[in-house]
């Protein structure tokens, strides 16, 4: 028997309400196998649903179905997290910090300063 998404995102503890997993979808944060979901669409088991909440966006695999919300351990029993992992990143120099009143750099200091910073000097 399928289950509403509002009441499916709300079970499995992506929102903390279900008005506010309500609102999500209303908004189009929520999509059923790449569709805009309104929320009272139906979701069985083997759906993809994708959820972009915080700036985020999380695809997850419909394995049960619950419409009432249960411990974060059942939650977790209700789905399969697809998300692909965050690219890693990238690294970059500290900033070059001068003494307060220690005057403009010196050619030398601008070399230096250049050489932390990774530019290639120039001819």
């Amino acid at each position: 028997m399928p289950v509403r998404v509002d009441a499916w995102v709300w079970a499995v503890r992506l929102a903390k309400t279900r008005s506010q997993a309500t609102a999500a979808v209303k908004a189009g944060h929520v999509r059923v196998n790449d569709a805009p979901a309104k929320p009272a669409q139906p979701v069985n088991i083997g759906d993809t649903v994708r959820v972009r909440l915080h700036g985020f966006e999380k695809i997850y695999r419909v394995a049960a179905l619950a419409t009432r919300r249960g411990s974060a351990s059942e939650a977790a029993l209700l789905y399969e997290d697809l998300t692909p992992p965050p690219p890693p990143k990238v690294e970059r120099p500290a900033d070059v910090i001068r003494d307060r009143g220690a005057g403009r750099p010196t050619k030398r200091d601008r070399r230096e300063i250049d050489r932390l910073r990774g530019r290639a000097e120039e001819l």
